[in-house]
């Protein structure tokens, strides 16, 4: 008997167990999902037509075999053409692709700082696998006028031509431009390498580079201790030109969030001439009607909603933008240079001439110019440093009128030996940042005539005493110009004091 009662309840156990299976199948019917596919029927270099997806979205991502990843560029009526963000090279005509739903984003975070990533945010370097908790899409509205505060708030280069006398605030859209190897780059690194006790977080695209370029600038950014709060996203010439054109935007989606949490941001655009090159190159094979230069009719657009996402918030932190493009023979009213000059705030104009004379870096005053100006510079340069540009370009004046062999004044040979003393001192090596108030040190000496009896030979001997007697004699006064506070007349008697000492011995 206790056995049947034993099968008995096994029985009603298993009763039980099926019919609520039976429930839950007729609870939980599979429900059909809809799914576009679409056939691929032509292959080119970095772009595919596919027929089919009737109802495919703008810059819409499109899946490919092999988990390659394409962007939907143009939606005509009879095909989709897109842009490969992966190497085309397994694609065939005839295979199906299928619509993700989704537009192009990025992985943002505190998590990729000190990383190199690709344009997709993929890490190409020996770390490990990167885990954020968000991700952004790449393209995003500027922010709206009244969001915006005015840039008051100087971004220190450590290159004391700029500093002096081509001021960058925090905010700011300041041009480089100039012919290929003038030292564009080696600005742009010397600024993020002087962001390493400043709070300012760096994000630097390579957009069209050599690989073993690249491999270059990280080592330099690690040799000088500023990777730890940098990000690198490199698209190289050997990927897909879809994947350089969406490099910048990429860049400035994980520059975007800190400036939104409230940090000091600087984003470098290394450059700018290369991304409008592979825009134009897909434009082309896209079919699209070609302008200016072969370039299509919204090459200007590109650029402006690129740069336009550089401000300074109202609520929240900076965005500093340091686009860099490249000159042929020095025309700067070239198409791509112009539009860029319109958008930014100004621009660093880099001269061959002075770079082939070994005047480093090769900064032409004359041609570079900031409209912000001195409202984002320390106050203490205006005070030292206020006609510097007018007696460096005086100076640049008489120097090509003197070639002539005109017999000079007393005043001219002055005024000659001036400008030459203050083009020593704006010499600087590179990686070799120069902090604020050393800077106002040199410059200084340079405006009182301390230096005016010096041979040119021994310039950058009396400049390196001049800020190490700074560094240790001055210490109180050395915080007070760092931290934002005027040169008042005591002090600026007190620095003369010591200068014209050490100048003496």
């Amino acid at each position: 008997m206790a056995n049947e009662a034993k099968v008995k309840d096994i029985r009603d156990v298993l009763k039980q167990a099926v019919s609520a299976a039976d429930r839950s199948l007729y609870i939980r019917q599979p429900q059909l999902k809809f799914e576009e596919i679409g056939v691929i029927s032509f292959v080119g270099s970095g772009i595919v037509r596919i027929k089919g997806l009737p109802h495919v979205k703008s810059e819409e991502l499109i899946r490919f075999p092999g988990n390659l990843l394409g962007l939907a560029f143009n939606l005509d009526q009879e095909e989709t053409a897109v842009v490969m963000l992966d190497k085309s090279s397994d694609i065939e005509a005839g295979q199906v692709v299928r619509r993700t739903g989704r537009i192009l984003d990025v992985p943002v975070g505190a998590e990729i700082l000190g990383r190199v990533v690709d344009a997709l945010g993929r890490p190409i370097d020996e770390g490990e696998s990167i885990y954020v908790r968000e991700r952004r899409p790449i393209e995003r509205r500027a922010p709206g006028i009244m969001d915006r505060s005015p840039v008051t708030v100087p971004l220190q280069t450590g290159i004391m031509v700029v500093d002096a006398m081509i001021p960058v605030g925090r905010g700011q859209r300041e041009l480089i431009l100039g012919d290929r190897q003038t030292g564009k780059t080696a600005i742009a690194l010397d600024t993020i390498i002087n962001q390493r006790d400043k709070d300012v977080i760096c994000v630097y695209c390579s957009i069209g580079q050599e690989k073993s370029e690249v491999a270059k600038i990280v080592a330099n950014l690690r040799k000088n201790e500023a990777i730890e709060y940098s990000i690198i996203v490199v698209a190289s010439g050997e990927d897909p030109a879809g994947l350089n054109y969406v490099a910048p935007y990429s860049a400035t989606a994980m520059a975007e969030y800190f400036m939104e949490k409230g940090n000091d941001v600087l984003i470098v655009y290394d450059d700018l001439t290369r991304h409008a090159r592979y825009y134009r190159e897909l434009a082309l094979l896209l079919r699209r009607p070609p302008g200016r230069e072969a370039f299509p009719g919204d090459i200007f657009y590109i650029h402006s909603r690129l740069l336009e996402r550089a401000t300074n918030l109202r609520e929240g932190g900076s965005l500093s933008a340091l686009p860099i493009i490249e000159t042929q023979a020095q025309d700067i009213s070239a198409y791509i240079p112009t539009n860029l000059i319109s958008i930014t705030d100004g621009q660093i104009y880099l001269s061959p001439e002075l770079f082939r004379k070994g005047i480093l870096p090769a900064v032409d005053v004359g041609q570079s110019v900031s409209r912000v100006g001195g409202k984002s510079q320390l106050p203490a340069y205006a005070e030292v440093a206020g006609d510097l540009r007018l007696i460096y370009s005086q100076f640049e004046d008489l120097e090509a009128y003197t070639r002539f062999g005109t017999r000079l004044d007393e005043e001219t040979r002055r005024t000659l030996a001036r400008g030459e003393r203050i083009r020593e001192v704006l010499k600087q090596a590179q990686y070799e940042p120069i902090p604020a108030p050393e800077q106002i040190a040199v410059l200084l000496a340079i405006t009182e005539g301390l230096l005016d009896k010096v041979p040119l030979d021994e310039i950058a001997s009396s400049k390196e005493k001049i800020r190490k007697a700074f560094r240790e004699k001055l210490p109180d006064l050395y915080e007070q110009i760092n931290s934002g506070q005027k040169l008042s007349p005591q002090d600026r008697e007190s620095l003369v004091k010591i200068l014209i000492g050490l100048l003496r011995k």
